[in-house]
């Protein structure tokens, strides 16, 4: 399989690629030169939104706008870029934490974790964010949250923490948004790769971006990898399936702390990427509140 390039986006921190059917349009996000981006894959055309803070994640909502997860809270925001409300503060007893990965289940309800942007110390948390707006911590003792995602049959919600080279599955139940059973669902600890962003494709597999591994590998719901996806670029960040058949996987990356020779020997890092894999993804899950 070859990655092409979608967009040479030149991104200092691209991230969550979201697919949406409702208007044929694929939204990321630029984490740390803070903006949102819009690509009319039909037409080609490209659309940036500069954002005022740090943004770690996006997600559809029913309502037709976004939900934006960053430094300083969760906002509404329009599809033309425009900030709304704030939905829910960052944990006031910690100042450094900022929102990261983020993603909607299938009853409307947002999970989205938090980080300490200082430094790589375990005082970021998971929350979930119901249609009422009422937010529940749902885990914590986490480094960098990634990784969120839902398996076709909704028993199973996946979770990474990046600086541990970890992907925990838990079992979840998707009547009362609850977790049990935490384990270990892959170890990168041998591998130059952490795990970053992830997407389920319809057969129940994830997909799951190594940042600093240079691929996207797919993991079989036992764990066991099946294929990859080798990149130009050493950072991919998150992935999700997207085009009007959902057989295209988009694949974002960066390019924050590479020196001059590793930017030299990666052109294309920050680039959007697109590959058809072979499997269809599924139709994102947009938040009910």
């Amino acid at each position: 399989m070859k990655a092409d390039v979608a967009v040479a986006a030149e991104n200092i921190l691209g991230e969550c690629p979201i697919w949406c059917g409702r208007t044929q349009t694929l939204y990321w996000v630029d984490g740390r030169a803070p903006a949102l981006h819009a690509l009319d894959p039909a037409g080609g055309g490209t659309t940036r939104f500069a954002m005022p803070e740090t943004i770690g994640s996006i997600c559809l909502t029913e309502k037709g706008d976004l939900l934006a997860a960053m430094t300083t809270g969760v906002f509404r925001l329009s599809r033309g870029g425009v900030l709304g409300a704030m939905v829910f503060a960052r944990e006031a007893d910690q100042p450094d934490n900022r929102f990261n990965d983020g993603r909607c289940d299938r009853r409307g309800r947002f999970w989205v974790g938090t980080m300490n942007d200082k430094a790589r110390i375990a005082t970021g948390n998971l929350w979930r964010i119901g249609p009422d707006l009422a937010a529940t911590r749902m885990a914590g003792d986490i480094i960098v949250p990634n990784s969120l995602a839902f398996s076709p049959d909704d028993r199973t919600m996946y979770l990474s923490d990046t600086y541990r080279h970890e992907i925990h599955a838990y079992d979840f139940d998707i009547d009362d948004g609850t977790l049990s059973n935490r384990r270990l669902f892959a170890d990168l600890h041998d591998r130059p790769g952490r795990p970053d962003g992830s997407a389920i494709d319809a057969e129940g597999c994830l997909w799951n971006a190594e940042y600093a591994g240079g691929r996207v590998v797919r993991y079989r719901p036992d764990g066991r990898i099946d294929r990859a996806i080798e990149l130009p670029v050493s950072q991919p960040s998150c992935c999700c399936f997207g085009g009007p058949a959902l057989d295209e996987l988009y694949i974002t990356s960066a390019r924050q702390r590479l020196s001059p020779q590793e930017l030299a020997a990666q052109p294309l890092a920050g680039a959007l990427f697109v590959v058809r894999p072979g499997v269809r993804g599924l139709p994102e899950a947009r938040f009910a509140g």
